[in-house]
């Protein structure tokens, strides 16, 4: 028996059956299956299950268990997510929500043509949802220092890169005042949304979850590498104004675009450190996978990145 279908039996009992499972792409430490589960009487389940893999123990986040924690609370802060089914140390057992997660489909198929131009607000929106959490769902709540914290990863990977250092110099120097401290997503942006035709239908992965700025998520959101050759800044569906008056319409704080900008040019110095820091678990032998030795060729896409934006 695979593990899908002995946790799936676990839940609903020895009687379950599961005439549908496959695993879906994606995800460098943790797998994600789509499966049916059947159980006595006809009743049909459709679910997503994320198991932990073998890198698990090298990534940042909280862990599953922790993670389907946070997914409840959302749900109940009014943040779209799938329902909860059953969680475990090393599992996640959710509803599936139907809609498309491939960036591309979602920015150029006709199917979500009436969404597009939604997408910001809702992002917005749903943002200050994530924001309104209270920070007791999280296992740490004390923010830690992101800029120092992304220093000590990039010089930990022994990789020398001068655009990198230049960009952790200049955004030390320019950097804001200190925001407000809020539950973070840690990685909102697209391809972890799931869209309809209308629109935003779920919030997914909350592993890299933690305290800190609110305005961090809003700067990831418009790091170029989630536009997928769109010209648009946020998510290559939108502009920052759209984001920006939706999320303090919902209830966010004050966004100064300044600040926004701030934050997202850290997003890509975060984003070509973590392509550094996941290569290197490729060429170092900590992980063999075609996945993670592709992300090599995104650091001096990064790199060009920066240095436009910090001209």
């Amino acid at each position: 028996m695979n593990r899908p279908e002995s946790i799936a039996r676990e839940v609903y009992g020895p009687g379950a059956a599961v005439p549908y499972a496959v695993r879906l792409p994606g995800g460098a430490s943790r797998e994600t299956w789509a499966l049916d589960v059947v159980v006595p009487g006809g009743d049909r389940h459709e679910l997503v299950l994320r198991l932990d893999g073998p890198g698990a123990a090298l990534e940042a986040g909280p862990g599953l268990a922790a993670e389907a924690r946070l997914m409840r609370v959302a749900g109940d802060a009014g943040v779209p997510v799938p329902r909860v089914v059953a969680a475990g140390a090393s599992y996640v057992l959710m509803t599936r929500i139907p809609g498309e997660t491939i960036p591309r489909r979602i920015l150029r198929d006709d199917a979500y043509e009436r969404a597009r131009p939604r997408l910001a607000a809702q992002c917005g929106r749903a943002l200050a949802a994530v924001h309104r959490m209270p920070l007791s769902c999280l296992p740490e709540s004390e923010p830690a220092d992101p800029l120092r914290r992304w220093r000590d990863v990039l010089d930990l990977t022994g990789e020398p890169h001068p655009v990198f250092e230049l960009a952790l110099r200049r955004l030390t120097a320019d950097r804001p005042p200190a925001s407000r401290t809020s539950v973070v997503h840690g990685d909102f942006r697209n391809g972890n949304l799931v869209v309809g035709p209308e629109g935003i239908r779920a919030v997914l992965d909350w592993e890299l979850a933690h305290a800190g700025d609110p305005l961090e998520d809003l700067g990831w959101l418009c790091v170029k590498a989630w536009r997928f050759g769109s010209p648009l800044p946020v998510g290559g569906f939108g502009g920052y104004t759209e984001l920006a008056a939706a999320y303090e319409e919902a209830g966010g704080q004050h966004v100064d675009l300044d600040t926004l900008r701030w934050w997202e040019t850290f997003g890509v110095l975060k984003w070509g450190i973590i392509c550094v820091m996941q290569t290197m678990r490729h060429l170092r032998g900590g992980a063999s996978s075609v996945e993670l030795a592709a992300l090599g060729r995104r650091v001096c896409e990064t790199e060009w990145d920066l240095l436009g934006l910090l001209r």
